[in-house]
């Protein structure tokens, strides 16, 4: 079985872009990733992982992709406490207030939120690509 669950979606693959650099960043250091889209999980399945990384794209200056996204993240609150959760994700307007009410919800939960969640501004440069592998290779370390 995987240490890590990287769960995302992505609508322009910006944040597929995001958790594939990710994800090399874990197996950087020699961490077994189980990485899907949200409608590969069962959320259920969240229960067998104590750390767990979560990738959405603000749909909006502060709302989670609603149709496939917000349920799953809704149904693994109560899976998810004490466990270690990053989350990541791309935005295109505002200023990433998504994230901030993101983290906020997530913390409710009483899971670890493992740092800030990691943002980027539409398509990841090469200069966000290193960010997410340090991302991901900080999330190892856990």
């Amino acid at each position: 079985m995987a240490d890590v669950l990287i769960v995302y979606w992505s609508g322009t693959g910006n944040t597929e872009m995001m958790a594939e650099k990710i994800k090399e960043g874990l197996e950087n250091n020699h961490v077994v990733v189980k990485m899907a889209t949200v409608d590969e999980v069962d959320p259920s399945e969240v229960s067998n992982y104590n750390k767990i990384l979560l990738g959405c794209p603000s749909m909006g200056e502060d709302e989670l992709e609603d149709t496939e996204f917000e349920p799953f993240f809704e149904e693994i609150t109560g899976l998810i406490a004490g466990k270690h959760v990053g989350l990541f994700g791309s935005y295109g307007w505002g200023e990433g207030e998504w994230m901030t009410l993101w983290e906020n919800r997530l913390n409710l939960t009483g899971a670890n939120l493992f740092q800030k969640g990691l943002i980027v501004n539409y398509t990841p440069t090469e200069e966000d690509d290193e960010l997410c592998v340090a991302f991901g290779e900080a999330f190892a370390k856990l």
